[in-house]
């Protein structure tokens, strides 16, 4: 009967008493889930992300262990059986991190780290988001940025929404690191997100991930009404022409340029940029064909699913349930909004210097949200005239925004790392 009952005591049903958020937080992850297979609210990474955070949030599993990461730090000595002592407990409360985490309750246990904590190293040791960015660089034409090179500077103004964001978050209350990975979002780029947040404010991964990812599902929703409120119908009439011919000599000489010249401005975002690169270098010389499609293809997927389910992970309910992620995912909608209309405002305002005007329209796809942002673009300016066609154009200022969220986040990992 002991044994029964030693047996029945460490079943999830009867943890599920000690731990009653957690079912909270399974009903939230079997929402996003249906926002991914039934609303395909981007699937690719908002499903294995959902599942990640189903799997940590279930009593007894014990997949991932959030005291291994306390503080910002891998305690790789607690990675191979060590027992929790009083005086670790107390560096970690000296150090901020929440009683939730450092709980005096763990002191004599010993913890044993599981699945997810072995694969949530490839994300807290930023693997994971550069190799995405490998795939993405391999995945990318920059020929209408070169052919453009004023689309630059519309990929600037789009990070308006990082800085500006940024600058909400501490009004907010939220410490500096903690505001620069919220600002982050603005970039709408997932894995830049990511790479900022797991470096900076580590405890706040799962609802960053989840705001990032979900709003950059939503970017045809937020962004046409934004567009259209700061453009006249006129303006949305505007008919660019066709963008020159670039040559595969100035495709090949520009990863390695720009990413000179990103590492000698902003050292700290070299890992990103020089990713995205060399991933573009594979696909523009046309020399390594085969690791050109397994970076787009097999490497990207693999590394797809070990980063969603992690992100998942460290969305436990501790950290997830509190007015800090009401306040993110609140900020984030601003983040993605002011990106947008930093990117249109600055077309508008170069277009009184300009003898060829620009469709200030292409201006919203600096959002590196590639390539649906470019297609935002491109559908409301066809609305307005059917003859129009601005997704090239758009593409433009689209990568360069990929360019220009990771230098934003080499910056803020300068300041706050």
């Amino acid at each position: 009967m002991d044994a029964i009952l030693a047996f029945l005591k460490q079943t999830g049903v009867y943890l599920f008493k000690d731990q009653p958020l957690a079912m909270v937080m399974i009903l939230i992850a079997f929402f996003l889930s249906y926002l991914a297979i039934v609303k395909k609210f981007e699937p690719m990474l908002l499903l294995p992300i959902a599942f990640g955070m189903f799997l940590t949030n279930l009593p007894g599993a014990d997949m991932f262990h959030e005291i291994l990461f306390a503080g910002g730090h891998v305690h790789w000595d607690l990675f191979g059986g060590a027992t929790i002592t009083p005086e670790f407990i107390s560096e970690l409360v000296a150090d901020g991190v929440s009683p939730d985490v450092a709980s005096a309750s763990l002191i004599g246990t010993t913890v044993s780290a599981g699945l997810l904590d072995y694969l949530y190293l490839g994300v807290k040791l930023g693997i994971y988001p550069c190799l995405i960015f490998l795939g993405v660089g391999a995945m990318t034409d920059f020929g209408p940025l070169i052919a453009n090179p004023k689309s630059l500077l519309l990929g600037a103004a789009a990070q308006l929404g990082i800085f500006a964001t940024f600058i909400g978050a501490t009004v907010m209350g939220f410490e500096g690191f903690e505001a620069a990975s919220i600002g982050i979002i603005g970039g709408a780029d997932g894995p830049t997100a990511i790479f900022v947040t797991s470096k900076l404010a580590p405890h706040l991964l799962g609802p960053i991930a989840v705001a990032a990812y979900s709003y950059m599902a939503l970017v045809p929703v937020i962004q046409p009404p934004i567009m259209k409120l700061l453009t006249t119908k006129q303006e949305r009439q505007i008919v660019m022409t066709e963008l020159r011919p670039v040559s595969k000599k100035e495709k090949i000489i520009f990863p390695f340029l720009v990413t000179l010249v990103v590492a000698m401005i902003v050292p700290s975002a070299a890992p990103l940029v020089g990713c995205l690169m060399l991933g573009n270098i594979f696909r523009e010389t046309g020399v390594v064909e085969r690791l050109n499609k397994t970076v787009q293809n097999e490497l990207m997927n693999i590394v797809t699913i070990f980063l969603g389910i992690t992100v998942g992970a460290t969305a436990t309910a501790t950290t997830f349930l509190s007015l800090g992620t009401i306040k993110i995912i609140a900020l984030g909608v601003v983040a993605f909004g002011l990106g947008t209309a930093g990117g249109v405002l600055l077309a508008k305002f170069m277009n009184l210097f300009l003898k060829k005007k620009i469709n200030p329209l292409i201006g919203s796809a600096g959002v590196s949200a590639v390539p649906m942002a470019a297609r935002v673009s491109q559908m409301v300016g066809q609305k307005e005239n059917p003859s129009n066609f601005l997704l090239m154009h758009a593409m433009g200022p689209n990568v360069a925004g990929v360019i220009g969220s990771a230098i934003a986040a080499g910056v803020l990992i300068a300041l706050f790392g």
